[in-house]
């Protein structure tokens, strides 16, 4: 809704040169020398209007030049040939793109009510013999003109709107996208390896003969379920989505000889001829394993028995987790949000997850789609 400096002030000079140049040509015509001296201050009213147009008070001083070009006596032509009197519309312009549409239908209306009291009063100074239409006619034209800056204006702000609704939009989606990513990155490392250390901490805890020591450890078990549940509630501020990062199957015999300890049984075992996998589907099989892993050493009583699967075929992989049931389940509160952002993942990635819940134990399944499938 602006233009560059550099035009607005080629612009003023170019009107206020012109403006000199009919002035001076009307006083070469007779017109007195107060009425050149009325229209030149009219004509300063109007560039200092559109300067400051973008408030009701430019706006305003526009329009007084305007009614004293208007009111003046007859200058032996219209008033709105002055060439400093384009700055009017400029100055609707300019404001009607800032303001409210009420506002500027009230801007549009002082306009058009600028131009009825032009024409009537060059109507009351027309000539006994002059035609009449005439007026009708610049009255018309006018009318266009002030209506199709005004719809101009109205537009632009539109479109200006539609702008910056979509960056804000853009922004708004970039804050999700990495309170999200926070959200992936404290869920799969931070709060899978707080449960590693928990279970590790509580084997310790059963293996030591030291009854001192065994109850600083199960302190430090204890505080670290505390550290684990308050991360959940974090987590729980953070909106999911579906994580893209380069990560490779290479990394599970590692993932599952970390969870392993005298109380918990971890074991990975891999099926087939390994096939390519898509990015996604990759993510989606390593969180997989780790979900399940995390699940069963934070829910059930040790000592437990988990064993990781990857089960290779030409159109799929399937990822299981299967525990044993553990020495039964632990009062660990409220279900997290892992399996959902597991589910999502699989999904995202062309797959299916399903649970199995029984009292031996309960199996993660995920099929993924190889590429040779897809």
């Amino acid at each position: 809704m602006t233009t560059s400096r550099p035009t607005t002030v080629v612009a003023h000079v170019v009107m206020a040169l012109l403006t000199v140049i009919t002035l001076a040509g009307v006083r070469y015509l007779g017109t007195d020398l107060w009425q050149i001296f009325a229209a030149a201050g009219a004509a300063v009213l109007l560039h200092v209007g559109a300067v400051v147009s973008h408030r009701w008070a430019g706006y305003a001083i526009a329009a007084v030049a305007m009614l004293v070009l208007v009111t003046t006596p007859d200058l032996g032509w219209s008033p709105t040939m002055l060439p400093s009197a384009v700055f009017f519309p400029v100055a609707l312009w300019r404001l009607s793109g800032r303001v409210s549409v009420r506002s500027s239908v009230v801007a549009l209306g002082v306009a058009v009510l600028g131009i009825v009291l032009t024409e009537l009063v060059a109507w009351a100074r027309l000539p006994a013999d002059a035609q009449g239409w005439t007026r009708l006619a610049e009255g018309g034209l006018l009318m266009l003109v002030v209506g199709g800056v005004w719809f101009a204006a109205l537009l632009g702000r539109r479109r200006h709107e539609a702008g910056r609704r979509a960056e804000s939009e853009r922004l708004a989606a970039a804050v999700a996208d990495e309170r999200a990513g926070i959200r992936r990155d404290l869920h799969d490392v931070i709060a899978h390896t707080v449960t590693v250390m928990v279970a590790r901490i509580e084997a310790a805890a059963v293996t030591t003969a030291d009854p001192a020591t065994r109850r600083e450890l199960g302190d430090i078990a204890e505080a670290g379920r505390d550290a684990h549940q308050g991360l959940r509630a974090m987590l729980a501020t953070l909106a999911p989505r579906a994580d893209t990062r380069p990560i490779s199957l290479d990394v599970l015999p590692d993932l599952v000889a970390s969870a392993a300890s005298p109380l918990h049984a971890v074991t990975f075992a891999e099926v087939g001829e390994r096939r390519p996998l898509s990015l996604s589907a990759e993510v989606a099989a390593v969180r997989t394993a780790q979900e399940g892993i995390t699940n069963a050493l934070r829910h059930l009583e040790p000592p437990v028995e988990v064993t990781v699967l990857l089960r290779w075929s030409p159109d799929e992989v399937l990822v299981e987790v299967r525990d044993d049931g553990g020495e039964g389940r632990r009062g660990t509160g409220s279900h997290g949000t892992g399996l959902m952002g597991i589910e999502e993942r699989v999904r995202t990635a062309g797959g299916t997850l399903s649970i199995d819940d029984g009292d031996d134990g309960w199996v993660l399944r995920a099929r993924l789609p190889t590429k040779e499938s897809t």
